[in-house]
């Protein structure tokens, strides 16, 4: 609007400029006429330039509030599923994770080195044959699960866990799956097979669909056809980022920039993360958000909860790229909103997304190079 009120003002002089110089009736009209004509191009511009054209998506189609991709309309109310999985070395393969829209990890113990647990959002997740292996859930993990409205699924948890279930916004499912003969124990037999999720709703009165919890629009996503890019959108800010290599000393995380694709592929214990479930396709993603996060321990068992109803400092990393953020979430339902140097909300590419919190005590283990 700056830029027209200047033009016009400029089209106002040229006109008097026109009339002191003695011009004619006929070409004083004419200045006008000129004036006008320019003053409708310039609107129709400043009009234009301030409204997005409204994408025409295929019938029967919508964008996933957790990727931005095209899934199917029928899913659109549904909501996601939380589901806990084991990180320990002895739970590997695990089935599914190639299939998340959405995976959290994050230390579960303070002992063991530090081991972390993953968290699977998953929105279309009848079309996946089998999650997990299904573990415990840890506080942080309901706080999270509830700015989605995701329903947590896992197999019970420490009674630190009990407060947050009980609150009126968590819903969950524990202990309700099926057993793999896997050769394993007990406690890594548990995984989400086709068919579990519509008995676990027709035995409960869970609502499969959003409820009055959900506040809507998580991540902010960029067009597809102008997507981020950190190395021109924040040329100050940003640093390479071929690799991400995350303090998680138990299972040693880390991630690593494919060119080609301009995907993030995962791996630990020294080795690709493969889904069997998934021809064995390696875990990556397009996003990742890494978190620095306080945490309370609880007691000599190792057992916390991060300070995530907080705000914090981190990056985002996508296509090679990272730049510093910070992160602010205001309550249990809330989303946790990602934010530039500039203090703008940022926007993110259509994709998967990992979200890595890191101990703020270990924080400055993390390397991106």
């Amino acid at each position: 609007m700056k830029k027209r009120a200047v033009t016009l003002l400029t089209l106002l002089a040229v006109s008097a400029s026109l009339m002191a110089c003695g011009g004619s009736d006929a070409t004083e009209s004419s200045a006008e006429n000129d004036a006008e004509q320019i003053e409708a191009e310039v609107t129709g511009q400043t009009e234009n330039a301030d409204t997005e054209e409204e994408e025409v998506l295929p019938e029967g189609k919508y964008r996933s509030e957790l990727t931005n991709e095209l899934i199917d309309e029928s899913l659109k109310d549904q909501r996601p599923i939380a589901v806990m999985v084991d990180n320990e070395s002895i739970a590997l393969p695990h089935y599914g994770l190639s299939h998340a829209d959405v995976v959290y990890e994050m230390m579960n113990s303070t002992l063991n080195g530090r081991i972390t647990r993953f968290m699977a959002l998953f929105k279309d997740y009848e079309s996946v044959d089998q999650i997990g292996s299904i573990r415990s859930v840890r506080p942080t993990n309901v706080i999270l699960a509830a700015e989605w409205n995701a329903i947590i699924c896992h197999d019970g948890g420490p009674f630190y866990v009990d407060e947050y279930l009980d609150e009126a916004c968590s819903d969950h499912f524990s202990g309700t799956f099926s057993r793999v003969d896997n050769g394993k124990s007990r406690e890594y037999t548990e995984y989400i097979l086709s068919g579990d999720m519509d008995k676990n709703f027709s035995n409960s009165d869970v609502s499969k669909d959003y409820t009055s919890y959900y506040e809507g629009a998580h991540y902010q996503f960029a067009n597809e056809n102008n997507p981020v890019d950190l190395g021109t959108s924040y040329p100050d800010d940003a640093i390479d980022a071929n690799m991400v290599d995350l303090p998680f000393p138990h299972n040693g995380s880390y991630l690593e920039y494919n060119a080609d694709d301009q995907l993030y592929y995962y791996s630990e214990y020294g080795k690709a993360h493969v889904d069997p479930g998934n021809d064995n396709a390696q875990l990556c993603f397009k996003n990742l958000l890494i978190q620095s996060c306080g945490y309370t321990q609880y007691d000599e068992h190792g057992y916390l909860i991060f300070d995530c109803v907080s705000q914090g400092g981190g990056y985002y990393v996508t296509n090679g790229k990272a730049i510093p953020v910070t992160w602010k979430k205001e309550k249990m339902t809330s989303p946790t909103r990602y934010y530039d140097a500039a203090g703008n909300e940022i926007k993110i590419n259509t994709g998967k997304t990992y979200v890595g919190f890191v101990p703020v005590d270990d924080w400055l283990d993390l390397v991106i190079e």
